[in-house]
């Protein structure tokens, strides 16, 4: 079933052209320099395709809340996702939304140097010039369409991926409003954006939360929100809007 989303939101980038992809559960919001709809389209399917055959062979893969064994001789975004969900000790499916916005992503740039793919709060963006993208942490919080990430286009490509205990349908075990994550890597944004999640159940777990980022190999920096806290650490740039 569709459900709507509005974890992430684009500011002052009228250059671009928007459209979206929607194959069951996968619901990308994608800013090109041109409709590339159809091609879009295209690779949604070609992933998601690789993704359900793995499924139905290896059934444990879609449940597991634990890091999968590595496998030999398995597809590219498979063994990716298995990788960098063991980096933080949570299952592969924690990564695939990331997973799949990145080898989308990576697959439209042929067509448009500019690309920025949301997938249900997280962020593939690769981008010529700078752009600012706002987190989104729930009606109630204070900071929403307060403060936004300052993105500059050489630190692209980038992996920007948000997990919240309080905001849709994912399963976190934590009630963080908003933990985004930044990495070169969008499947391992996505993984750490749940791991970290997890540990915030009260303001107070904040500072055990940063301690826990600090060491995740792979992640530039981390944006915890939780009612009216809001924590950084790392290369982030946040700016007010």
């Amino acid at each position: 079933m569709y459900e709507p989303r509005f974890y992430h939101y684009w500011i002052k980038d009228k250059d671009l052209v928007s459209f979206k992809v929607i194959v069951k559960e996968t619901e990308l919001f994608v800013r090109a320099e041109k409709n590339l709809q159809k091609k879009c389209l295209k690779y949604v399917l070609k992933y998601r395709e690789i993704i359900e055959n793995y499924i139905r062979l290896n059934p444990i893969f879609l449940t597991t809340l634990e890091p999968y064994p590595n496998k030999k001789n398995v597809p590219s975004i498979i063994r990716d996702m298995i990788l960098m969900s063991s980096i933080v000790n949570v299952g592969p499916m924690a990564s695939v939304a990331g997973a799949i916005a990145e080898y989308v992503g990576k697959e439209l740039i042929e067509y448009s140097p500019q690309i920025i793919i949301e997938n249900g709060g997280d962020i593939f963006i690769k981008t010529n010039t700078e752009r600012l993208i706002g987190i989104y942490a729930g009606e109630k919080s204070p900071f929403t369409g307060k403060i936004a990430l300052k993105i500059y286009p050489e630190e692209t490509p980038l992996g920007i991926c948000t997990s919240s205990g309080t905001v849709g349908h994912s399963l976190s075990f934590g009630t963080a409003d908003a933990v985004t994550v930044i990495s070169k890597s969008a499947i391992l944004a996505d993984a750490a954006a749940t791991a970290v999640a997890n540990i915030v159940k009260e303001k107070t777990d904040i500072d055990k939360a940063i301690e826990y980022s600090k060491g995740i190999k792979g992640i530039r920096g981390v944006v915890i929100i939780k009612d009216d806290k809001l924590a950084l650490y790392g290369d982030i740039e946040i700016t007010n809007i």
